[in-house]
């Protein structure tokens, strides 16, 4: 469900940006508001869950992205659309947090590992999201109305599936934001570029290819609909590929796929190779954000209780300082630039990898 809905705003964008008349710095600067909101709302949505189990907070946060979601069709000018994306992103940020909570007690519960999996279907959600705005756009139906389509799935899938979330508690003395320290803090680095890289394709695919590709704006939703459809199919295959590969090779052979879907993007003129290029980084990406999940949890510098939160808390930061980051690099120099730059860091997640993956498993 928040993959859908957060997919659902990415092919909005280019529209958005002509209504409000934004240049790409300023644009970078309202997307702020989105991640703002996810990031700030995640340790309030870690306590609440604490206090009053996942369903009510689960629900509160469906509700609010329901409520926000249409209005993302027709604001017309930048400070009410930030303050829009703000307080979607604190839905959307709720939603997550939550949702993995839930993740973690049914791991738990199930004595194997399933976080791929898990992740696989919030993949599922953002290719249901991206695809079905492309094609309704494309069609020729107007934001307002592609998008509340968006929000009656989310909400009919509220409908049907929140009986049965679960109303666990975490003990009250359990911190919801504790300050990352030894080798959390790398993790939570390497989350933060992934993130970083995640969020470039979801709020500047589309800009990309219709201001620097030429492709038109009704289409160029498919970008993202092809990195979800990646990420997708290689989560659903996740779990089985981390214990024939290990954990160091799915890290090292993802980044560097997903630098190369970046190179290609940006040295490639041609709309087809960029659509390609996006692919490349859905699937590169694909099943590091849940190996470094996993290698959280096995740390011994911090528990794991403490672990989780901080490292998606720093993983959600790229997503809040990556759009206005793109935008001012984008501005200064060109989109071109900014993607290269993402290749770069992604290569040193790879570099990363591997004293990474030594040390957890010497505190093991």
């Amino acid at each position: 469900m928040p993959g859908l809905a957060f997919a659902a705003w990415g092919p909005l964008v280019p529209f958005a940006k002509e209504r409000a008349e934004l240049d790409d710095a300023q644009l970078g600067l309202v997307l702020l508001g989105l991640g703002a909101g996810a990031l700030l709302s995640m340790p309030l949505a870690g306590a609440l869950t604490a206090r009053l189990g996942c369903r009510t907070v689960l629900m509160a946060a469906t509700l609010l992205i329901c409520a926000v979601l249409p209005a993302l069709s027709w604001i017309q000018t930048p400070a009410l659309l930030a303050a829009a994306l703000f307080v979607f992103g604190i839905g959307i940020g709720a939603m997550d947090c939550a949702i993995n909570v839930q993740a973690v007690m049914v791991e738990r519960d199930s004595d194997r590992a399933m976080m791929s999996g898990f992740h696989a279907f919030y993949s599922i959600g953002g290719l249901a999201g991206a695809a079905a705005m492309a094609a309704l756009l494309s069609l020729g139906l107007s934001p307002l109305t592609a998008s509340a389509t968006a929000t009656a799935v989310v909400f009919g899938l509220l409908l049907s599936v929140s009986a049965h979330w679960r109303t666990d508690r975490i003990a009250h003395s359990t911190p919801a934001f504790a300050r990352p320290r030894g080798v959390v803090a790398l993790i939570g680095l390497l989350c933060f570029i992934t993130f970083l890289c995640e969020g470039a394709i979801l709020d500047w695919s589309a800009v990309f290819l219709t201001g620097t590709r030429g492709m038109n704006a009704a289409q160029a939703g498919w970008g993202f609909a092809l990195f979800s459809l990646t990420m997708t199919v290689m989560r659903l295959f996740g779990d089985r590929q981390v214990r024939r590969l290990g954990r160091y090779r799915t890290i090292l052979l993802g980044s560097l796929v997903a630098s190369a879907g970046f190179l290609i993007m940006t040295l490639i003129d041609h709309p087809a190779v960029s659509l390609f290029g996006c692919a490349l980084i859905g699937g590169g990406c694909a099943n590091i954000i849940p190996a470094l999940f996993s290698l959280a949890g096995q740390q011994k510098d911090m528990p794991a209780t403490l672990a989780i939160p901080a490292v998606t808390t720093l993983g959600y930061a790229g997503i809040l300082a990556g759009p206005a980051l793109i935008g001012f690099i984008a501005d200064i120099s060109s989109l071109a630039t900014a993607f290269a730059g993402i290749a770069a860091a992604m290569i040193g997640v790879a570099v990363a990898a591997r004293p990474l993956t030594k040390k957890t498993q010497q505190e093991r």
